[in-house]
């Protein structure tokens, strides 16, 4: 029988023996074998044309993710914001082509907790989804667009659309613009959204600052520096 002492003692020899063959390297100065950012460093979202949705798309997503999170005395909305922008550069990128998520049959119903569990990627479900409620939106209101009805037009749609009662493919489609519309208001500027750090000054949140320990005890305080995103300030950047 291998009793726990024999275990132990064989996994310190092996230890000792995989460790006595290895080669320490000296490294001088600041002369670091690495790059800062070497692996992958996120492309900053700069302003120019869409590069997923159409132009008609555009304006749609553009007035919707202003209705769910509309302009008010505490900060602009999702339009100024720019969470349109941020799932247009999303959508264009890895995620709407679902690059690290498993699209594979078999696709069946799956819980809440689960998730989408069919067979399109983001990009796909926007695209289908926004045209058959472009069909809808004409339908019913002689021809017009989403951005030219008025808004409790559009929240009238909005709230068919989160209560089923608008007939998609896509039954999860609203759930997924909202979820997108927040990642949008709340993600860092660098990927096209929260524009000014609108959604960060909200909520009061510092953004990437590496140090708090001045603040940690001082509770119910309002955090008084400005947030600030992981590209840093520009008063911090040195040439």
């Amino acid at each position: 029988m291998i009793t726990r002492r024999y275990l132990l003692s064989s996994a310190a020899a092996f230890l000792f023996l995989s460790t006595t063959h290895g080669f320490a390297r000296i490294i001088p100065g600041n002369g670091l074998p690495w790059q800062p950012n070497a692996g992958s460093p996120p492309a900053p979202v700069r302003p120019g044309p869409w590069k997923f949705f159409t132009a008609d798309e555009a304006s749609m997503v553009e007035a919707m993710v202003d209705r769910l999170i509309p302009a008010d005395n505490l900060g602009p909305g999702g339009k100024e914001a720019g969470c349109a922008v941020f799932i247009d550069r999303q959508l264009a990128g890895p995620y709407g082509s679902a690059d690290d998520a498993y699209m594979r049959p078999p696709f069946m119903p799956g819980t809440p907790s689960q998730g989408y569990q069919g067979p399109d990627a983001p990009a796909a479900r926007y695209r289908e989804s926004l045209k058959a409620l472009d069909a809808h939106v004409k339908n019913g209101s002689s021809g017009k667009f989403f951005h030219q009805l008025s808004p409790a037009e559009q929240d009238k749609i909005l709230a068919d659309l989160e209560a089923g009662k608008i007939e998609l493919k896509d039954k999860g489609f609203f759930a997924l613009l909202l979820k997108n519309t927040m990642e949008g208001f709340f993600a860092d500027p660098i990927y096209g959204g929260n524009r000014d750090m609108a959604g960060w000054k909200l909520i009061g949140f510092p953004g990437a600052r590496y140090d708090y320990r001045d603040w940690i005890d001082k509770h119910n305080q309002k955090y008084p520096l400005p947030p600030v995103g992981i590209m840093g300030r520009t008063a911090w950047n040195m040439e």
